[in-house]
């Protein structure tokens, strides 16, 4: 939170949003990664190739925001491997608990004006809360 700006995070919020309301109105789908992703697991042919594209996209982006001059922030962690792993396989079970991600309920959901997301993204945020309260605090991480 070092180099935060409102403007930035303005400019960030906006293209975010665009680009999730473009690819609805373009594609007729919802921009939620755990979707995109989980897609391809038993894909129809003809949505395979849109799937990577967009996946890819997530990846490359990063990498032409570097050949322009911007720098990634270093990815620290203290936690282990093993327990980064049930972490993602938690949040990999939720998000099919939950028919989608914070993506796809909290920006497209909520953008959509959709209950379901509504009360989806405020379990994700309600669990999110409790999650780093007992981590800190009652385990002392």
């Amino acid at each position: 939170m070092e180099n935060f700006t409102p403007v930035s995070a303005l400019i960030g919020g906006l293209l975010i949003g665009a680009s999730a309301a473009l690819f609805l109105m373009l594609n007729g789908r919802i921009a939620g990664i755990s979707g995109i992703l989980g897609g391809l697991l038993h894909p129809a042919r003809s949505e395979i190739g849109w799937r990577m594209a967009f996946l890819a996209g997530l990846f490359i982006a990063a990498l032409v925001y570097v050949a322009f001059g911007g720098t990634l922030p270093p990815v620290e962690t203290d936690a282990s491997m093993p327990l980064l792993i049930v972490a993602g396989l938690i949040v990999g079970f939720g998000t099919r608990l939950g028919a989608g991600c914070t993506s796809g309920h909290g920006v497209c959901g909520i953008g959509r004006g959709s209950p379901r997301s509504l009360a989806a993204t405020g379990v994700f945020m309600l669990t999110a809360i409790a999650t780093v309260f007992i981590t800190r605090h009652v385990i002392g991480m």
